[in-house]
């Protein structure tokens, strides 16, 4: 999985996070105007009662599972434990899963929906030669029918891999590197597309370090105990790859290819570097990249690259692209082969015979995630469908599964939740008013986006074949890297969506000045129309009060009301917003999710604004809709109460200590139990709510609390 800018900077709500073993979203672009009622309606809906079975804890009055609530933790030692106690208990991460809770339970449901939407696909017979029903429909089928590829090893990739044989110099190198962006081979560098931070109205293309097969640079250079022993471990799968598809796979060879990767981590940006836009916002004019990085064909590359047309590129971790040239030509062309074949097998091994996918699963998924069995085929067809063609998904899963009600519902709540926030920002008594009006100019500008996009991208010259699993993937990336590089030098387009309406997560696009809430995950117990209105907003309304906080976030508070890189602030106001940003990096530091690993607070410093913002907002658009009314008791409690258990519930999760490990190297995201413990003892509303004292748990002094907006 290749990490990119467009994933870096689109902050999101569990970015990357709500599946497992899923690549990121595409970055889609509008290109139609079909409507979801003229889609394809499954006329045999599956039933997905084991799917959704977990619902029904929800589905009350009150909207919350007591079930779940412990009896033997208090409230004021441990909020997330008392919520969520009994459901750890008693659950068990599936076998296929590195991770489960709400957010990995709703993804499943919604897993089922899509097969069932794509099968139905997969069968129709009245559907043209060009239909994007008919190509969703075989492309899950050359995915899930195994014939295809058992006992025919590399065939499917044997032209890739002459490709890479036939290599015979650096300056051809380079070629491939370049058009490996195109057709899905590695490059320690690649290209993606973005709006210009310094002209928000037009598309640049950028460089992006990349070609590393482990999940992140720590995982080569970090002198810890798991990851020394997936170090020496990692060799001799690399190995067996390589012989399997006929290729010398002995320790030497192996040794080379890990060394290479480990010379590319070196060169790498730390993921905290890596969220600090300015820093990354380098452009370079094409016509002087042989000078500010040498020894490298960039002519090659950019052209291979489809790119060549580019005056100015933005070269994102500069001193990285800079040495490119040193690093290519420290290892010979036949230890780069070696890297090249190896990358192929690995990011095609799932799509390939059994011999290459269980050896990928018995290292990447088993010892590098930490799954005990593979997903089934289905499961990662979905997957990959919603990945490349989502939205023709989508179209059909709004159709059926997001009623208007819940669009005109979460419209209310934002507006709510945006009104709030412009009263919180004048009553800030650290922020002075040249500041905070424009800040007031960002807020008004902050742009709405619920369900599902109002233009649906098109598939016509997508070529899908029943018979050519790989090739599907392949033409499907590049026809996605195609329909990127269309963008380059014309204006944004602002109705695209960065992920398809079915995807449970939601995100802030500060390119864009944009809060985006799929239909996905518009469902109990995240949103619940049939729920007591304090649950609703201690989950969704606390989603969406982090999506607007992200606008304002040690990130987004850099960019301006049209997502252009701009220092809108004070000096004095920035200082103090980076002080009392800074004791929150200290609190998040203090956490030790791993014994020997603890929560890097700067990297997910954005994440632990975000939440704390959005907590603060949706608790006083609460107490607003109120208004001058009492809040009913249901089962005991109080709407106050009911409003934070809503909150610590909707983030209930069980992790594998791999896929745990994987998030505090390289995840924004603070750990789940930490988005609730690491909040709220900073939120003073908590504390007379709950009665927390100083001899509790959850108590720190008023002093050391940290509030932002």
């Amino acid at each position: 999985m290749r990490t990119s800018l467009i994933t870096i900077t689109v902050s999101s709500l569990i970015l990357m996070g709500c599946t497992d073993d899923a690549s990121p979203p595409q970055v889609a672009a509008a290109a139609s105007t079909v409507s979801p009622a003229q889609t394809f309606v499954p006329s045999n809906q599956t039933e997905l009662n084991t799917a959704g079975e977990f619902l029904s804890a929800y589905i009350n009055e009150s909207g919350l599972d007591t079930v779940s609530f412990s009896t033997d933790v208090r409230p004021q030692d441990d909020f997330f434990d008392y919520v969520n106690a009994n459901w750890l208990d008693r659950t068990q991460i599936p076998a296929d899963r590195t991770r489960w809770g709400v957010m990995s339970q709703l993804n499943a449901l919604n897993e089922e929906r899509q097969r069932a939407i794509i099968e139905e696909m997969s069968a129709r017979t009245d559907l043209g030669e060009n239909a994007v029903g008919r190509k969703v429909g075989a492309f899950y089928a050359s995915l899930t029918n195994r014939e295809l590829v058992q006992g025919k090893g590399n065939a499917p990739i044997a032209d890739a891999l002459k490709s890479i044989d036939a290599i015979g110099s650096y300056d051809e190198l380079a070629t491939y590197f370049g058009a490996s962006n195109i057709k899905g081979g590695a490059s320690p560098v690649g290209v993606g597309v973005l709006p210009d931070p310094g002209d928000s109205d037009t598309s640049i293309a950028y460089l992006w370090q990349t070609g590393l097969a482990l999940p992140d640079r720590d995982y080569y250079l970090k002198d810890e105990a798991k990851f020394n022993e997936l170090r020496e471990a990692y060799p001799s799968y690399i190995g067996e790859l390589l012989a399997l598809a006929g290729y010398a796979g002995d320790e030497q060879t192996a040794a080379d290819v890990l060394k290479l990767e480990t010379d590319i981590a070196r060169g790498h940006w730390e993921a905290v570097r890596n969220r600090d836009m300015k820093a990354l916002y380098n452009m370079v004019p094409v016509s002087a990249l042989n000078e500010r990085a040498p020894g490298f064909n960039w002519a090659n590359y950019l052209r291979a690259a489809g790119i060549d047309d580019q005056t100015d590129i933005m070269a994102a971790q500069i001193d990285y692209v800079e040495t490119l040239g040193k690093l290519v030509n420290t290892f010979s062309l036949e230890q780069w082969k070696s890297y090249l074949r190896f990358h192929l097998l690995n990011a095609s091994a799932t799509w390939l015979d059994d011999a290459y996918r269980d050896a990928h699963f018995a290292f990447m998924g088993a010892k590098v995630s930490g799954q005990q069995e593979q997903s089934p085929d289905w499961k990662k067809a979905v997957r990959t469908i919603n990945d490349l063609m989502g939205e023709a998904v989508g179209m059909v899963y709004v159709d059926q599964y997001f009623p208007d009600a819940y669009k005109t519902r979460m419209n209310e709540l934002v507006d709510h939740l945006m009104e709030t926030f412009r009263v919180g920002i004048q009553e800030l008594d650290w922020m002075s008013d040249e500041t905070k009006q424009k800040a007031e100019s960002k807020r008004l500008a902050l742009v709405n986006k619920i369900g599902f996009p109002d233009v649906w991208k098109v598939y016509d010259d997508l070529t899908i074949s029943e018979s050519d699993p790989l090739g599907n993937v392949q033409r499907a990336s590049e026809f996605e890297y195609r329909r990127d590089l269309a963008k380059l030098g014309k204006p944004i387009d602002r109705t695209e969506w960065s992920m398809t309406p079915q995807t449970i997560n939601a995100y802030h696009n500060p390119f864009l000045n944009e809060i985006v809430f799929p239909a996905g995950i518009l469902q109990p117990p995240m949103f619940n129309m049939e729920a007591d209105d304090a649950v609703n907003y201690g989950a969704i309304g606390m989603v969406i009060g982090h999506e607007i906080g992200h606008a304002f976030d040690d990130k987004g508070r850099h960019f301006d009301s049209r997502g252009k890189l701009s220092e809108w602030w004070t000096e004095e106001d920035a200082e103090k917003f980076e002080a009392a940003a800074g004791r929150l990096v200290d609190q998040y530091a203090a956490y030790e999710p791993i014994e020997g690993m603890r929560i890097n607070g700067s990297l997910t410093l954005g994440e632990n604004i975000a939440d704390l913002t959005g907590l603060t907002i949706a608790w006083r658009a609460y107490h607003a809709a109120l208004g001058d009314a009492e809040a009913p008791m249901i089962n005991g409690l109080t709407g106050d109460q009911r409003f934070f258990l809503g909150f610590a519930q909707s983030w209930r999760e069980k992790a594998r200590e791999e896929r745990l490990r994987e998030q505090l190297v390289s995840d924004p995201h603070s750990p789940a139990r930490y988005r609730v413990n690491g909040v709220l003892p900073n939120f003073d509303p908590f504390y007379d709510t709950f009665g927390v004292t100083p001899d509790d748990g959850m108590y720190i002094p008023p002093d050391q609390r940290v509030k932002i907006w």
